[in-house]
């Protein structure tokens, strides 16, 4: 694998750990600022809307400059809104850096994924594309807790000054290594929108926000569920976090891995396995070996899919994939907050704190129902050229066996 995976790995670890690092700040920082939870809770659905608008938008603004100079400018912006979280005087102002930060989100990988596809020979986009994402996932493992950690001890602005420092040196990365690749010629805006007709594209958009958003079903209300229902401790809930980026990290590796071989195979096999996992997760949450267990699992079959459904949106926008790519990671964070929303709701109704994992089961088996769809649908496309192909052979008379 080039060099230059490493750099857009590297941004994307900072990425990944702005992200989620906030989750288990969100007590310190409310403290400072003299705001309820829930205020501050504003601070990650502000970053979440931000990647959906943000990946769009800022593919778009990117379409008359070089791929390896829009990555330079989305670090860049990556980080100034951090480093305005940093040094925020009010809750507002650091609302407004996470938004900043957030703008860079979803073209960041949307575009990475596309130059990551570039660098290597075709039989390899899907695990160059998942190395780049391995970034995001050890930010999980390695970041987030780190992050917590230091905010929690050290405060919360040294945390994020740390991940603007991130963003330098994933910046400094991609300046040094990443190849200025060629601009696609006779690409327009007007050729990146026209993807967005394919069916293929959009079924492949639905599978990421039903697929994924299975995943933060479960995962969005992780801390009360374990405490609660499994018993834990309060402290436990960092390490089980950490199982759950160990899950991510395995499960991108293995989507990496396979996507290039079988990736519809694969699609049907993680998104079943999800399903059935966040089913059994209603009943192993009252154990806590078995709730570990479970967790591990549903990081690893949540991000095995992610390689092969980027993959699938790269290869049906072929013409032109950035802002399409884009567009999927937003639909990524869309996935996150619908989900999130639909556990709340299913909480709020008295159902306890496991329902959200019926939620997942279903939103999980919605994208196993549309993959197979995808898939009957381009064959079903696929047989009339087969048809017209053979046309002419069937024109000749039929010999007479007697």
């Amino acid at each position: 694998m080039p060099l230059a995976l490493l750099a857009l790995a590297i941004g994307a670890f900072g990425i990944g750990t702005t992200e989620f690092v906030i989750m288990g700040l969100l007590p310190e920082v409310a403290g400072d600022f003299g705001v309820s939870i829930p205020t501050a809770g504003l601070l990650v659905t502000g970053y979440a809307l931000g990647v959906v608008l943000g990946a769009p938008l800022m593919t778009v603004l990117g379409t008359r400059i070089s791929r390896k100079r829009m990555l330079m400018i989305l670090m860049g912006l990556f980080i100034a809104g951090n480093l305005l979280s940093a040094v925020a005087p009010a809750f507002g102002v650091m609302l407004a850096g996470r938004v900043v930060a957030s703008l860079a989100h979803g073209a960041f990988f949307g575009i990475g994924s596309v130059v990551a596809a570039e660098l290597v020979a075709p039989e390899k986009k899907a695990g160059a594309i998942a190395m780049m994402f391995t970034g995001l996932t050890v930010a999980n493992v390695v970041g987030v807790p780190l992050g917590t950690l230091v905010g929690q001890t050290l405060g919360w602005r040294i945390t994020f000054a740390i991940v603007a420092g991130l963003g330098v040196i994933g910046l400094v990365g991609i300046a040094k290594l990443v190849p200025d690749l060629p601009k696609p010629q006779g690409v327009r805006l007007r050729h990146e929108l026209a993807a967005f007709r394919n069916v293929q594209v959009l079924l492949a958009m639905a599978m990421t926000i039903l697929g994924f958003g299975g995943v933060f079903a479960a995962v969005t209300y992780l801390a009360p569920m374990m405490t609660d229902v499994a018993g834990y401790a309060d402290s436990s809930v960092t390490w089980l976090l950490v199982l759950f980026g160990l899950g991510m990290v395995a499960g991108n590796l293995i989507g990496g891995k396979f996507a290039d071989r079988a990736l519809m195979p694969l699609l049907y096999i993680s998104l079943s396995g999800l399903a059935v996992v966040l089913a059994l997760f209603t009943f192993t949450a009252h154990n806590k070996i078995a709730a570990a267990v479970t967790i591990t699992l549903i990081g690893a079959l949540g991000f095995a899919t992610v390689p092969p459904l980027q993959k699938r949106v790269l290869d049906q926008a072929s013409g032109a994939p950035t802002l399409a790519s884009a567009v999927n990671i937003g639909a990524f964070n869309l996935g996150n907050a619908l989900s999130a929303w639909l556990g709340g709701l299913v909480i709020s109704a008295g159902l306890g704190y496991t329902a959200p994992n019926w939620v997942g089961a279903v939103l999980a088996g919605s994208a196993l129902f549309l993959a197979v769809l995808s898939a009957v649908l381009e064959r079903r496309s696929a047989t009339p050229s087969l048809v017209v192909a053979g046309a002419a052979p069937l024109e000749q008379p039929a010999p007479v066996h007697h």
